[in-house]
């Protein structure tokens, strides 16, 4: 039996991450730490908190109630999502990420390295998994290979360079102090619970609602795409069978460009309405709603600064040394996205009017 800390888990990555871990593992425990910031949904773990899953509203700056969890709770594990994730936010409000994302990554190694490693009876078999980014790697040309474990960091924006600093504190904590620790780079997750800012879901919001698809540029950007679930799958590999002190790629080894992305999307919604006549009296505003092609929607905008061209993934690691292969392709992953979306209006609704902020519950 497992006894789990998970932070960040109140959002997109780790609410899904949560999910799978709990489906497959029935005698594990989890508590949850999340500050439930903007990006932070009790909704997100709605059907999950029980005796098994515990949720603590807390920020993982809190050194001293970090180890009182780990304490308190027995833990062993630590998987570690907490981070202001948004590049554009980012760019308007870099202090928030140096908080969240270097000064709380290191909160927890501090709590990790002072229970497990000082304290009496702590756990011999420990683990400290940090969940990063691809994005620490910069940005590739057309022609370049993609990123592998071995590719020097050169972060971009003030995001990327809070991740990559967070992610030398990892690895310094496990070569200074031995913390066995270890880390994954993803590439751009997408799926259920993806808060809508994000370019999928906003996409699809927008489109039900009639409202213009902003695309960046010329829409030329290219992002390797990982389905949610695929990413926690990765993640449970490197957990069960990963070299302590490694890092591990996960990606999705799909690449697509931001206005093909756009357009799978439209062409998915106008044939969503074509079948299913309820969709019509549900989002009249939607251009598929009077039999109009949801592309005409599509709106280039001033490019974002500094903005990286091209992000992509080389999983041979995880694939050669622990099995790990991608099980959801982007076609269908993009299809249950989608339908998870017009099936889920309360969820997303109460995110953009800020209702989900209001509730307990």
């Amino acid at each position: 039996m497992n006894r789990m800390l998970v932070t960040g888990a109140a959002g997109f990555i780790g609410a899904n991450f949560v999910r799978y871990w709990l489906a497959a593992y029935p005698d594990d425990h989890i508590t949850v730490v999340d500050a439930l910031t903007y990006a932070g949904n009790r909704a997100n773990l709605d059907g999950l908190l029980s005796e098994r899953c515990v949720l603590v509203e807390a920020n993982i700056n809190d050194t001293e109630l970090m180890m009182q969890l780990l304490r308190d709770h027995g833990l062993t594990t630590v998987v570690h999502f907490a981070a202001e994730s948004h590049v554009d936010r980012s760019i308007e409000g870099p202090d928030a990420f140096i908080e969240a994302n270097i000064l709380g990554t290191h909160s927890l190694l501090k709590a990790a390295r002072q229970v497990w490693q000082t304290e009496a009876h702590a756990p011999a078999d420990h683990r400290f998994h940090h969940v990063s980014t691809d994005e620490v790697y910069g940005s590739l040309s057309m022609d370049a290979p993609a990123f592998t474990e071995l590719t020097a960091y050169a972060p971009n924006s003030p995001y990327s360079a809070s991740k990559a600093a967070s992610d030398f504190l990892v690895r310094s904590y496990h070569h200074t102090y031995g913390l066995n620790v270890t880390t994954s780079n993803c590439s751009n997750n997408y799926g259920p619970f993806h808060f809508p800012e994000k370019l999928i879901p906003l996409i699809i919001i927008n489109l039900l609602h009639g409202k213009s698809l902003p695309i960046y540029g010329d829409g030329k950007n290219i992002r390797d795409w990982l389905f949610v679930e695929d990413h926690a799958r990765g993640i449970e590999k490197v957990l069960n069978h990963g070299t302590i002190g490694e890092t591990y790629n996960i990606g999705g080894v799909n690449e697509w460009t931001n206005i093909d992305i756009v357009s799978l999307v439209c062409q998915l919604m106008n044939e969503r309405f074509k079948t299913d006549e309820s969709l019509r009296s549900r989002f009249p505003e939607c251009p598929a709603a009077s039999e109009r092609d949801c592309a005409q929607l599509i709106t280039y905008v001033k490019d974002r600064a500094g903005h990286d061209f091209r992000y992509a993934i080389d999983t041979t690691r995880i694939r050669d040394e622990l099995g790990y292969e991608p099980a959801v392709s982007f076609e269908k992953g993009i299809e249950l996205t989608l339908d998870w979306y017009l099936e889920n209006q309360p969820w997303w609704q109460a995110v953009l009017d800020g209702s989900y902020r209001d509730t307990d519950t």
